[in-house]
């Protein structure tokens, strides 16, 4: 979705398979460095998140890191991809306002297992629970993406989705994941490129989605920033 003109910052939201490679996202290649506007603006990624970061330095984007400090919502009556562009939209427009001139790239992540929403553990007993619920079942990884520049007003907002089937898991194999990797700051309790292989059977879309962000995507919409009508 791309927008220009009158850009709002209210509450009112405007497969890889571990066995055999296959489907989009074949394989778990790091992204390709990509050609880079000479005329893009100034690159803000508004998010604490390393793996974010990590995906936009393999691409060889220059930027800086500004935390939003915006607290993410769930409002009722959204659908999976409307919740996700919202908090993404809300993360950039928060520091946009504070940065006019910069493109800002705001992406907010969550998983869904059916209508349940699961972000990130408050402890280690709610990541338990989580992996728990996640065990030999499929569930979507959604990311809502926002690039947006307040001067000229304008925004490319946008959803990715990513469908991923946990292997069944035993008690004793969740808790060597527990072990082996810091599941608090990670929606669903786990990350997939971090031993992602004891958990996942296959996925279904980007991986670089359940990473934290969809990076074929994000490309894209960098590249055609500056395309009229992009």
């Amino acid at each position: 979705m791309s927008r220009r003109g009158d850009i709002r910052c209210g509450n009112n939201h405007p497969a890889l398979d571990f066995r055999a490679g296959t489907g989009q996202g074949d394989g778990i290649a790091k992204p390709s460095r990509m050609n880079i506007p000479s005329t893009l603006p100034p690159l803000i990624l508004a998010s604490a998140s390393p793996r974010r970061a990590e995906l936009l330095r393999e691409l060889g984007l220059a930027f800086t890191v500004v935390t939003s400090e915006v607290d993410e919502v769930t409002p009722e009556g959204l659908s999976p991809r409307e919740l996700c562009q919202l908090n993404a939209h809300q993360k950039a427009c928060a520091v946009a306002r504070r940065h006019p001139d910069a493109l800002v790239l705001g992406a907010d992540t969550l998983v869904f297992l059916g209508s349940e929403i699961l972000g990130k553990p408050a402890d280690l007993d709610a990541a338990r629970r989580m992996l728990h619920q996640l065990q030999g079942r499929t569930h979507e990884v959604v990311t809502g993406v926002s690039l947006l520049q307040w001067r000229p007003r304008r925004e490319q907002l946008f959803a990715v989705s990513t469908r991923v089937r946990f292997r069944a898991l035993s008690a004793a194999q969740i808790e060597s994941y527990l072990a082996a990797v810091d599941t608090l700051d990670k929606a669903g309790a786990y990350a997939i490129q971090e031993h992602g292989e004891w958990l996942v059977e296959t996925i279904d879309g980007s991986f670089t989605n359940v990473v934290g962000l969809p990076v074929e995507q994000v490309v894209a919409a960098i590249q055609a920033w500056n395309t009229p009508d992009a």
